[in-house]
């Protein structure tokens, strides 16, 4: 049996019965208690919450609020889908986004609470700004896509050749802690190790991009925060966020509106 259909079938025996245990699970499936617990393990991974009890009355349990077609998303899917309606939702005259907005609240609501929360963290350093005054970007680098995505989700160092407005070229290697989109160009928030300062660089003019097997420790929120002043996360308005007063915006005062430093290319303009 493939791996991805004894996962279904071992999904399917849990929803019939809260009383399962790794005993019986392995019998029905006819695997070992080892490949079960790693199977359960996986499935945690993929976000459904499924409990483990030992002793008297002890087994295995998932929870009937694991939506299955919340927890098969991805957090790359799921930040996908908050990032189109934050998009939808700055163009202020897109239909349905309103629509899209409360199905993304109640795919949160249904994630288990530790995944909810991660993608929260995500998603907070993710900022979608005023449209660019500027003429249409360059082509950006196919591999920048998937590489910032994998970087940016699995706190690694991205790698790659940037060349900015006066043509010069340089290597970089930075931490992407956010991204900042002003449609029609979007940019990578984070911070440069060689400088040792914060730097957003524009896609168009990132080549070569690769990620590392370096990791990093996530830097304050307020690195990325502090990028953009008319830039909102995209977490306001989901389950479990807090809405600043006001417009959700911080005020321009604000002491955390502090630019990075004006190398490579911080203007956003």
């Amino acid at each position: 049996m493939r791996t991805v259909d004894r996962h279904d079938q071992l999904l399917r025996l849990l929803r019939r019965r809260a009383d399962w245990t790794v005993a019986d699970l392995a019998r029905d499936l006819g695997v070992s208690r080892r490949t079960v617990l790693r199977d359960l393990g996986a499935l945690r991974g993929a976000g459904f919450d499924i409990d483990t009890f030992s002793g008297p009355g002890g087994g295995v349990r998932l929870n009937p609020t694991s939506v299955m077609i919340t927890s098969q998303l991805g957090t790359n899917e799921v930040v996908a889908l908050i990032v189109s309606v934050e998009l939808a939702r700055a163009a202020k005259t897109v239909p349905f986004a309103a629509g899209a907005q409360h199905a993304l609240a109640k795919i949160e609501q249904a994630l288990p609470a530790a995944r909810a929360a991660h993608l929260r963290a995500l998603c907070e350093r993710i900022l979608v700004g005023e449209p660019s005054g500027e003429a249409r970007p360059g082509n950006i680098d196919p591999n920048l896509v998937e590489a910032f995505e994998t970087a940016f989700t699995s706190t690694r160092l991205l790698a790659f050749t940037y060349h900015d407005r006066h043509g010069r070229r340089t290597k970089r290697r930075v931490e992407p802690h956010g991204l900042l989109v002003r449609q029609p160009l979007w940019y990578v928030i984070a911070w440069d190790s060689d400088s040792n300062a914060p730097r957003l660089f524009r896609a168009d003019r990132v080549s070569t991009p690769t990620v590392s097997d370096h990791t990093f420790v996530a830097r304050p929120s307020e690195l990325v925060t502090g990028v953009c002043p008319d830039a909102t996360p995209a977490t306001t308005g989901y389950a479990g966020a807090g809405r600043p007063p006001g417009n959700g915006k911080q005020p321009p005062n604000d002491p955390r509106r502090k630019p990075a430093h004006p190398g490579g290319d911080l203007d956003v303009r």
